[in-house]
């Protein structure tokens, strides 16, 4: 994993955690101070997040913290569930034997993160897992609107993977899904995804209300890397 991937992932951890409010300015040079690194990863950190949107750079303004409400995140993991659904439908109708070893690869990997308690490893994996099933859809147009959202949404689909006990969870979901996409249940299928993707959702809520009150008890009452 890059540095610049790393500060990436502190600097999501931050933003959903509250200590970055929308609107908020991400000054290089503070947060180079801030993570005791260098302006050049902190650069490529902030355009890494601004591809994904998780962050709006604007002429002359750099970049400012652009986090949807919880209304608005909530209509796009919904939304997100039912671009799954019919992945996986259509998945279950049109498998093929490269598209069914590539989920088999991703599903293998993590059972193996997911035994070592890896999230971060376990997110790599299981993002190639569900990106195996928007290309089983063989739907190219279906696909695309998968990935563009799965992007838009990753930040808060790595850290619900922190949640108690979602790992294991996760891997046995994934399992369902491998199971119903294998037996041509393109019904299950759709239901299994649709689920499993709504249950992030529920689990990003918990994770963010810990996240929070960790990083409440570890602040020592002022905030470096922003200015209004």
């Amino acid at each position: 994993m890059s540095q610049a991937f790393r500060l990436k992932q502190s600097i999501e951890d931050a933003v959903i955690a509250g200590e970055f409010l929308p609107g908020d300015r991400l000054d290089e040079a503070s947060l180079a101070e801030r993570f005791g690194v260098s302006r050049t990863p902190i650069r490529e950190a902030l355009l890494q997040l601004g591809a994904e949107g998780f962050i709006d750079v604007r002429p002359r303004r750099g970049a400012i913290v652009s986090v949807p409400s919880p209304t608005r995140l909530f209509e796009m993991f919904e939304t997100m569930a039912e671009i799954e659904s019919a992945c996986g439908r259509l998945a279950a109708r049109r498998l093929t034997p490269e598209n069914d070893a590539a989920m088999e690869t991703a599903h293998r990997a993590c059972e193996i993160a997911a035994r070592e308690g890896d999230s971060e490893q376990y997110y790599a994996d299981n993002r190639n897992f569900h990106e195996a099933i928007y290309r089983a859809s063989r739907n190219s147009f279906l696909a695309d609107q998968a990935f563009a959202l799965h992007k838009r949404l990753s930040a808060y689909r790595r850290i619900q993977l922190r949640a108690r006990n979602r790992l294991l969870q996760s891997l046995q979901e994934h399992a369902g899904i491998l199971e119903a996409i294998r037996a041509g249940d393109e019904q299950l299928a759709a239901t299994r995804l649709h689920d499993h993707v709504l249950v992030q959702g529920e689990r990003f809520s918990d994770m963010v209300l810990g996240l929070a009150a960790d990083r409440r008890s570890d602040a020592t009452g002022s905030k470096s890397g922003t200015s209004r």
